[in-house]
This record gives structure tokens, sequence and C-alpha cells, in this order.
């Protein structure tokens, strides 16, 4: 089986200035995705056939960043019409992988994305949701999250057209037992299969047959804001102090050249 691995990435950030070539815990923000699929090649890569790693970003210091390292990876700039930030990202993996398949014309099974601004993820949790997606026969794609700390059953509301707010979904429940199990997509890991990324049908996750692998609960902050960045860094610390398999991602990440 052949993985293909993507870190798909724009330049700058309206949410925080130039997050995915910040520094992080005094290290770039992106040596941690390296990390951990450096640790995942290295305790599960036997299990393949073959494994690689694709850059997709319009970011030249991104890029850069990542070239100091001693990671190998296809380079693909990013088309000026996938550089929008309303673009979605399963069109920029698509785009991904049909430039790998023409660069090192190598066949793909999976295709696994990480998030860059993911620093607190494992190599376990990225087999984690591999094993989840070929461990299910009618799933066309995996992946990673956490209990989910409100439910739309009971507190998570939207706006109504009468300006007056409302539960997300209407129910009869009374309990947080009664209601069904709900958890929230951290956006840390996507495995996808070959045919069901490639297909010109498929234009969102939820186009395929969906399962999930659950990771540690508050590893993941989506970063969107300085207030983000300082508490994930003060999660990461912990994190990386408590567990080992936590603490060798932040380890490896020092490894790289900078």
């Amino acid at each position: 089986m052949n993985l293909l691995f993507t870190i798909c990435a724009r330049a700058g950030s309206k949410g925080v200035k130039n997050k995915n070539i910040r520094s992080f815990l005094d290290s770039p923000l992106s040596y941690y995705t390296l990390s951990a699929y450096k640790l995942f090649c290295e305790q599960y890569g036997n299990n393949y056939d073959s494994i690689s790693l694709a850059l997709n970003t319009d970011s030249d210091e991104l890029h850069e960043q990542i070239k100091r390292t001693d990671i190998e990876f296809v380079y693909i700039k990013r088309k000026e019409t996938l550089a929008g930030d309303i673009v979605s990202k399963i069109e920029v993996i698509k785009d991904t992988v049909k430039e790998v398949a023409t660069i090192n014309n190598l066949s793909v099974d999976l295709i696994i994305d990480l998030d860059l601004t993911s620093p607190l993820r494992t190599a376990a949790d990225i087999a984690g949701t591999i094993d989840t997606l070929m461990s299910n026969e009618f799933a066309d794609v995996s992946f990673s999250v956490t209990g989910a700390r409100r439910l739309p059953f009971f507190n998570m509301v939207m706006c109504q057209e009468d300006g007056s707010y409302g539960l997300v979904i209407k129910s009869d429940y009374v309990s947080r037992q009664q209601a069904p199990q709900c958890f929230d997509m951290n956006a840390s890991i996507y495995v996808y299969k070959y045919d069901f990324i490639t297909s010109e049908e498929t234009k969102k996750v939820f186009d395929g047959k969906a399962v999930a692998h659950k990771m540690i609960d508050t590893a993941i902050l989506d970063i969107d804001s300085e207030e983000d960045m300082e508490l994930m860094e003060v999660l990461a610390r912990y994190f990386f102090d408590k567990y080992a398999d936590y603490g060798l991602v932040g380890k490896t990440a020092k490894t790289f050249q900078y």
C-alpha cells in the first residue's frame, strides 16, 4: 500500500498574521507537523510499500522553512485559482494528488492530509486514523475528532430569521445520556481513499461515508487568534511534559535545522 501525505497551507492569515510560518515554542510551527510525519515513518513505515510527502503552498517562506529540514518532499506551487480563502481544501488536495502523480508516476492508495496548525498530534494518532478507515470497508474517509463539549440538542444555538436564538437541533432529549454521541472535528488528520478524493463528484468530506478516530481531548485547538496561539503553547508545554508520545513530537521538532 502506498501512502501520500499532504500539507496544504496558504500564505498569510486573517486571524493570526502569517501563522503558518510562525514560531511555536521557539521552533517553526510547521516543524511539529513534520515531526509527527517523521515519527510515523520511523514507527510504522515497515507496514507500507511507500510513504511520500507533498507540500502545496503559495508561501515561499514556508517552502524555504521546510527545505531546511532533512525531510524529503515534493513541492507544488499553489495555483492562483486555488489560493483564495474560500477555496475548498478538497480541491487543493485533488490538485496535489494529480501533480504528484505527474511528477513521480507513483500510484497512491491513501492520501493523509495533516493540518499545519495542529502541533499536538502523535504518530499513533496518524496510524489510528488510517486504521479506522481501513477497518471499515464501507468508508471513504476518516478524520480525527475529540469529544464534543457542546451538543446541538442542548447548548448550541443559532440565530433565526426573526433575530431570536434557538437550538441548532430541536429535540425532546432531557439529558446528555439520551442524546446521540457527538464529537468535534478537530481538523488535524484526514485520510482519504484515492478513488474518493479523485472523483469529480467529491466536493466535500461528507460526500462519502466517513468514520472517525478519537484523539485525546484538548490536544487540538483551532488557531484563529493570537489568544489561541498563546493558549496552544500552554497546552503544548503540558502535553510535552506529561505524555511521552507528545514529548517525542516536541523533541523531534527541535532536531530540525532552523
